[in-house]
């Protein structure tokens, strides 16, 4: 294959993985309109329609997903393996790209990355912190944080947190005019703060367990959110209940800010965990980062 075919087929994944030609123009350095010539020059070549393209959107066609899903991993291999080459030089170096839940990106990850990146100077770190349940392969990350329970099978997951509960919080002025909950099934009576997650579209069902009780509670209220910060703030000002974790909420308690309910049904999860493929070439940059974002007891 002609080399301006190879370059061709990196333009096209890369408006592929990022559903725009903007997005996709400023990361490969080129405008957009050179960007739609070459997608167009791709597909007369091909003779096949590989992107389907709107006033809004900008998505691959039935092919332009199966050319994706072909070449797409081995593009990935390629800079895998140029990058733990990289990585022989006798400074490690690289830039390591992590997709993350903001709750564990502001509790764990940040304050070890911190020491690490002094330690380190030549080692970049791209840290995406969202709610999302990002596909890493898909969207070329070396690596994510989530929940044990929300690992992949197929990935190796390294823990690098403790077990944490959530907790479910108001305001004590919330209280003045209504009963505490006692148990999960009182929550339809209240105001409870929602959270909207992007992955889904849908709201976050609350979780409860208790002894060999699971239950997922489907709340409902005035106000629903996109990010914790948003809920806790609502909750201190009075406007429902929360359920957030419980290590943000720890100091308003201690202040008596809040007040806790349902202490009784929040059980611990799993803590957080770095995934990455099991087929991935680890460079010495890489294997640097995962020791240090370790969990040691």
């Amino acid at each position: 294959m002609p080399r301006e075919n190879l370059n061709d087929l990196l333009a096209f994944l890369a408006v592929a993985r990022e559903k725009s030609f903007t997005k996709a123009a400023a990361q490969l350095g080129v405008s957009q309109s050179a960007l739609s010539h070459t997608i167009r020059g791709l597909e007369t070549r091909l003779g096949v329609r590989l992107l389907t393209r709107t006033t809004r959107s900008v998505s691959p066609t039935e092919a332009g997903e199966r050319l994706a899903t072909a070449v797409g991993p081995h593009f990935q291999e390629i800079d895998a393996e140029l990058a733990s080459l990289s990585g022989l030089r006798e400074t490690p170096t690289g830039t390591i790209r992590i997709t993350t839940g903001v709750h564990a990106a502001e509790t764990i990850v940040w304050p070890k990355l911190q020491p690490f990146l002094r330690a380190y100077p030549d080692i970049r770190v791209e840290l995406n912190a969202e709610y999302a349940l990002t596909d890493i392969a898909a969207e070329r990350y070396d690596a994510g944080v989530r929940l044990g329970e929300q690992v992949a099978k197929d990935m190796i997951a390294v823990r690098i947190g403790p077990d944490f509960r959530m907790a479910v919080v108001a305001s004590p002025t919330y209280f003045e005019k209504l009963a505490k909950p006692k148990a999960p099934q009182d929550l339809t009576a209240h105001n409870c703060i929602n959270l909207r997650l992007p992955t889904y579209g849908g709201l976050y069902a609350w979780e409860f367990e208790k002894g060999q009780r699971e239950l997922k509670v489907r709340v409902d209220g005035q106000l629903v959110f996109n990010s914790s910060p948003q809920i806790l703030k609502a909750v201190l000002a009075g406007f429902g209940l929360g359920y957030l974790p419980e290590d943000t909420v720890t100091p308003y308690l201690q202040r008596k800010e809040l007040v806790r309910v349902l202490e009784d049904w929040c059980a611990p999860f799993p803590g957080y965990h770095l995934y990455y493929p099991s087929r991935r070439q680890t460079s010495p940059a890489f294997g640097l980062l995962v020791e240090a974002l370790r969990y040691k007891r």
